[in-house]
């Protein structure tokens, strides 16, 4: 039998996080969305709420509906910039050893900051077909094209939210094409990065390393988005007028996609620790989202366009993702599938520019109020969002049409009370306080898009 001292334990901890640190993942608030789900990716996306996101022609359509792609027969290439201003307050309801928290009732308020890059073109030309078929890209990076894997996964004696924070690399490829009069289909692969490290080393009591060796691997993992749009009109009365001629629906898809780290150190230490030396494994999971599936319809107007859309969000799946993360498993976190109402409206002012505005309610789908040690916080919100977009089809110097869009979101969270545990306290199930947990979220977002 050996024992091991405390400054060995502690260093023996350092060599997993400084294994996490060669990921490339700078620490990041916890965060369990992507940019695309939790906001919107372009400015029309924010703007409406993501109630108009199923007929969005724009290159997000890769991630709301790829088949909207070929609803549009011409080209772009979008650049845009997105910043997130997060107040996410706790206040404390008292306990009986009630946290002192350095930033007062201001839990959380590290912005999110990404640059979009977006291309959509045309490739019928390289088929034998002359059915439309129209390839998309989409991408955006955090800290303004800095940081490429923002991602934490700990335990939280303060309470952290489960929402919001820096956000991971969005990536996203896919296409769409018209297979029929009005009836368009898409297909995307989500793209996101498991990482993993192996560290073995020698050393000493006094945490002297020596023969260290690691090995770092991230590697892509697919997820499939699929979409189906139908033009009522285009299908059913193509020849003639017919109140079916401003009606559109669709129906989308999403697979299951997360961020994951697993780290595997082993330390031997010469005299106390030999052969393979002491093992340290941790697997953790972060930027989790759901299955989803989402149905809407838009109807035009004149000048003007409604859309409404409810979205499937199966998050009962993370209640079994959880158990095999070594950070999480002993929360005994329980989560709900969701249903998210979303309404917006277009309005076209002029041949140049146009409003948007849309609303959306979003349950949480936490349904624990307590998770030993992670304790996790989470709020039911309200969603409303503003948006400008003009389009110069003879912009100065450009030989093709130029859309600039601005869009704005709020989010007003819902207030909400928990319970805060720790597995070091004398009676793990009795909480050492009681929170309150409220919260404004402030997002903006600017693109340029060239038209060919």
């Amino acid at each position: 039998m050996f024992s091991l001292s405390p400054p060995m334990l502690s260093r023996l901890g350092c060599v997993c996080l400084a294994s996490g640190a060669l990921l490339g993942a700078p620490l990041a608030s916890a965060n369990m969305g992507n940019i695309a789900s939790t906001y919107g990716v372009l400015p029309q996306d924010l703007a409406s709420a993501q109630a108009l996101s199923l007929f969005n022609s724009q290159v997000s359509a890769t991630y709301y509906n790829p088949a909207y792609l070929a609803r549009d027969p011409r080209g772009e290439l979008t650049v845009g910039l997105f910043h997130a201003e997060h107040e996410l307050r706790v206040k404390s309801l008292g306990g009986p050893d009630p946290v002192i928290r350095e930033g007062g009732d201001v839990l959380e308020d590290d912005p999110s900051q990404h640059v979009l890059i977006g291309m959509k073109t045309d490739l019928t030309s390289l088929t034998r077909y002359n059915r439309p078929l129209y390839l998309g890209f989409m991408a955006g990076v955090e800290r303004y094209g800095r940081e490429m894997l923002a991602f934490e996964s700990t335990t939280s004696e303060e309470g952290q939210f489960f929402n919001y924070g820096r956000q991971p690399l969005f990536l996203n490829l896919g296409g769409g094409m018209n297979v029929w009069r009005g009836v368009d289909v898409g297909l995307t692969a989500r793209i996101t990065l498991h990482a993993n490290a192996t560290l073995n080393t020698w050393t000493n009591l006094e945490g002297e390393t020596s023969n260290e060796s690691l090995s770092v691997e991230a590697k892509p993992v697919l997820r499939p988005i699929a979409g189906i749009n139908v033009h009522w009109g285009e299908t059913f009365c193509p020849d003639r007028d017919c109140w079916m001629d401003n009606l559109e629906t669709a129906l989308a898809y999403r697979g299951y996609s997360n961020t994951r780290t697993k780290v595997d150190a082993f330390a031997t230490i010469p005299g106390v620790v030999g052969g393979i030396g002491l093992p340290l494994s941790i697997k953790t999971l972060d930027s989790f989202q759901p299955e989803v599936v989402v149905i809407g319809a838009q109807y035009r107007w004149g000048r003007a366009r409604i859309g409404v859309s409810g979205e499937l969000q199966r998050w009962s799946r993370l209640e079994d993702e959880f158990e095999d993360d070594t950070i999480k498993d002993q929360a005994n976190l329980r989560f709900r599938d969701i249903i998210i109402p979303r309404v917006g409206a277009e309005v076209r002012l002029n041949d140049m520019l146009s409003v948007t505005t849309g609303v959306a309610y979003e349950k949480s789908p936490l349904d624990s109020d307590r998770s030993l040690d992670v304790n996790y916080l989470d709020n039911d919100r309200i969603i409303v969002g503003l948006g400008f977009s003009a389009e110069f089809r003879e912009a100065p110097v450009l030989a093709f049409p130029v859309r600039v869009d601005i869009g704005y979101q709020y989010h007003g969270l819902r207030a909400r009370e928990f319970d805060l545990t720790s597995s070091q306290q004398d009676d793990p199930d009795t909480p050492y306080e009681r929170v309150r947990a409220t919260g404004d979220v402030h997002a903006v977002a600017g693109s340029v898009t060239l038209k060919f």
